[in-house]
């Protein structure tokens, strides 16, 4: 038996995997900012905890991780999954719409993962998953401000891995593509609050597309549940999981990118080491 704490657990993948944790009769610590809302979508249930959390609430969150150990003893999995997604143009998005999203996507993870982690080390176990996006691989007109939190997910998440292995804590970034979640609606994305005619081709594009590919997305979020909660028992777990062939195509698209200016450049990009000194006779 396990304890899952998992963050945005009331809808999404947050909501489906503590339902798939409970069926196979581990703990779930779910949290939401309304609680209420993941018992109307949970039920109630004997080893279910659901807390109060705004992830960007650290004193809180360091309460919700204190409740989760009293209760249960334990977190063995943690699974950032609270976020959302911000559509439009770098320029267009306005100082406090970044600062917004950072606030939830980055310092919010950090917060939850501060308070869940001294248990972690004082038993020397535990797993993190931290959901990012096939957008923390390669960034996208249109969703520019977005990927760069998710890039910082990615950069953490490797740090992260490094410090906490020695200690027997396992990290893992996982990088869905397009499954067909809430995720282009408007719970979970919000639209930048001005729109500028230079960018139509281009932003402007991808917002009047994106509407569109709403609940037409390829991946299945069910098949996405059930392989995380059973990837929780990997003993030899990667840094990165990326999921879903869209995910797959665009690493290996990037990969293939980065090889050509690697081969074009690699004479500009070896140049400015200091000179090798001269061989002594």
């Amino acid at each position: 038996m396990k304890t899952w704490f998992i963050t945005g657990a009331s809808r999404g993948f947050g909501a489906r995997i503590a339902q798939l944790a409970l069926a196979q009769g581990d703990n779930v610590v779910a949290t939401a900012r309304n609680p209420q809302t993941v018992v109307e979508r949970l039920g109630a249930h004997p080893r279910l905890l659901a807390l109060p959390l705004d992830v960007t609430d650290e004193a809180q969150a360091v309460a919700a991780a204190a409740r989760a150990v009293e209760r249960f003893g334990r977190i063995d999995v943690l699974l950032n999954n609270a976020g959302y997604g911000l559509l439009g143009a770098v320029e267009e998005a306005s100082g406090a719409e970044v600062e917004a999203l950072y606030r939830t996507n980055v310092f919010g993870l950090l917060a939850v993962t501060r308070a869940v982690l001294p248990q972690m080390r004082a038993r020397r176990s535990g797993r993190i998953l931290n959901i990012s996006s096939i957008g923390g691989y390669r960034a996208g007109a249109g969703f520019g401000v977005y990927c760069s939190t998710k890039f910082a997910v990615e950069g953490l998440s490797e740090a992260l891995h490094a410090e906490l292995a020695p200690l027997g804590i396992h990290v893992t970034v996982v990088e869905p593509g397009y499954f067909r979640t809430d995720f282009l609606d408007a719970t979970s994305l919000s639209i930048a609050g001005r729109a500028i005619a230079d960018y139509n081709a281009t932003s402007g594009n991808v917002r009047n597309v994106a509407s569109g590919l709403n609940h037409q997305q390829p991946g299945d979020p069910e098949r996405l549940a059930r392989l995380l909660v059973a990837f929780a028992e990997e003993p030899n777990p990667p840094v990165r999981l990326p999921l879903g062939s869209d995910t797959v195509a665009a690493i290996r698209k990037k990969h293939a990118s980065d090889a050509a200016i690697l081969a074009s450049w690699h004479e500009v990009a070896s140049s400015t080491d200091f000179a090798a000194a001269p061989l002594s006779a």
